[in-house]
């Protein structure tokens, strides 16, 4: 099994996707990367999930990616007398500590490290952002805010304090244990919410310890900030624009996009593009126009891979919205304006060996023509570094262990297979070759590079 593309796509797993039937369906229809959503479901369904996804990709001799998503912070109001209030722009409103339920003058906010952390004109955001308000002052027990912008409240409706760092670590309890279990499982990939800082992204990478790479979700104005850092400590990235949309400006978003791909590939690091993609293929067979048109940027863009959430997860037309999603970034590719796009500064190798065999592999397989470029290598950091010089061919990794072909699964252009490590050049290059062909990357007569980093980095072109 093989794909005609190079951008990955990433699937969130729930209801309308989860039994081992559909999982085979999406594998086939284009899945690279299937998500578990700790935000919802139970261990003993994600559990399932996983057992099927590698059973199946055993079954078709693919690698497809594990990747846990934690749910991390959630910042909530609590109740009110009646359920719901109204709110208009001027009313002047309090939240604290009290945990009485709330009326049209005040609510609970069981988060005391949002109240210490808050100033006078701090902007506080609730239900996605419907509803704004201005801190008018605060202490460590209440804020009176200023109506922005008003509407319905209801009860348990979600908090954005954009532009503040909370003293609240990414990692919950339930986040802790949702960790341990995920790693216990194996997957390849940890997704970690609420990142404000690169040390967010350091801790959990202690407690990961390697057992899986780790992807920062950027959703808040800070971490933008510190876009950098944590682009360099994370070893993939994740664009959540969801979250984004609601603590910036909407028009801010595609900016930002722009610039956290540009950033990510320049330092090397695998980089997703989600939220509401194909959102209305949720309920409809087919996208807008608009959505086809936004999938296709985040290729131009040079993204790795792009992700589908509630498409899916619980939409009526899972099998469809993959599909689709496949066939924009196929099209999208093989438009020579999306080639020239991506080979620009932010690919220039850096000052080391390993960049200098990867760009040289690249120009060895343009120039000679090649079908396929064949990766021996035991390293994922080799993987990614080939990956990001973005190689007009295939690139075939052939690795020593499942872990690192299946992590490998979110980078663009990587198509992993395992084989016996092999150090003799000659076995090498006819393990290569007995790949690409059995695969259909290569046929006879045609030529594929071997860029081999087991053995004394080596390059050699050889013919089918």
């Amino acid at each position: 099994m093989r794909r005609y593309r190079s951008g990955k796509i990433v699937a969130t797993i729930g209801p309308a996707s989860c039994d081992p039937n559909n999982l085979e369906r999406l594998l086939l229809g284009g899945v690279d990367v299937f998500r578990l959503n700790f935000s919802h479901g139970s261990h003993v369904g994600h559990e399932q999930a996983y057992n099927a996804i590698r059973s199946l990709g055993k079954k078709h001799h693919y690698f497809p990616a594990i990747l846990a998503d934690l749910q991390g912070p959630k910042l909530r109001v609590g109740q009110f007398e009646n359920d719901k209030i109204i709110l208009e722009a001027g009313d002047i409103f309090s939240f604290d500590l009290d945990s009485a339920p709330g009326n049209t003058r005040r609510v609970n906010l069981p988060h005391p490290e949002i109240l210490e952390a808050l100033q006078v004109g701090s902007s506080l955001l609730l239900d996605d952002g419907k509803l704004r308000f201005e801190v008018l002052s605060c202490n460590p027990e209440y804020a009176e805010v200023k109506v922005l912008v008003g509407g319905p409240l209801s009860n348990r409706k979600g908090v954005n304090v954009p532009h503040v760092m909370l003293p609240i670590p990414a990692l919950t309890e339930k986040d802790r244990r949702d960790l341990d279990f995920a790693l216990g499982l194996g997957v390849d990939w940890v997704a970690l919410s609420f990142v404000q800082s690169v040390d967010d992204v350091e801790n959990a990478k202690k407690i990961i310890n390697g057992k899986a790479g780790v992807i920062s979700k950027l959703e808040k104005p800070l971490a933008i900030e510190a876009l950098e850092p944590i682009v360099n400590a994370s070893d993939a990235i994740m664009i959540a624009r969801g979250d984004l949309g609601v603590e910036m400006d909407p028009e801010d978003v595609p900016a930002i996009q722009r610039r956290i791909i540009n950033v990510c590939h320049r330092l090397g690091r695998p980089v997703i593009v989600a939220t509401q993609m194909l959102e209305s293929m949720i309920t409809a067979p087919s996208p807008t126009r608009a959505e086809v048109s936004d999938v296709a940027t985040a290729v131009y863009s040079g993204a790795d891979a792009t992700m589908l959430s509630a498409e899916s997860a619980s939409g009526q037309y899972p099998l469809e919205a993959i599909d689709i999603m496949s066939k924009i970034i196929a099209k999208t590719e093989s438009d020579p304006y999306c080639i020239r796009r991506l080979e620009d500064d932010t690919q220039l190798p850096h000052r080391s060996i390993l960049d200098a065999l990867c760009i040289a592999a690249k120009d060895a397989a343009e120039f000679s023509c090649a079908s396929a470029l064949v990766l021996f290598t035991d390293s994922f950091e080799a993987v990614v570094r080939c990956s990001r010089m973005r190689p007009r061919v295939p690139i075939i990794l052939v690795a020593g262990s499942e872990i690192l072909a299946s992590r490998a699964g979110l980078c663009n252009g990587i198509y992993a297979v395992t084989a016996k490590k092999e150090f003799d050049v000659e076995k090498i290059c006819k393990t290569a070759k007995d790949i690409v062909a059995e695969r259909q990357f290569a046929a006879v007569g045609d030529t594929i590079v071997i860029l081999n980093d087991i053995s004394g980095n080596s390059l050699n072109i050889c013919m089918l």
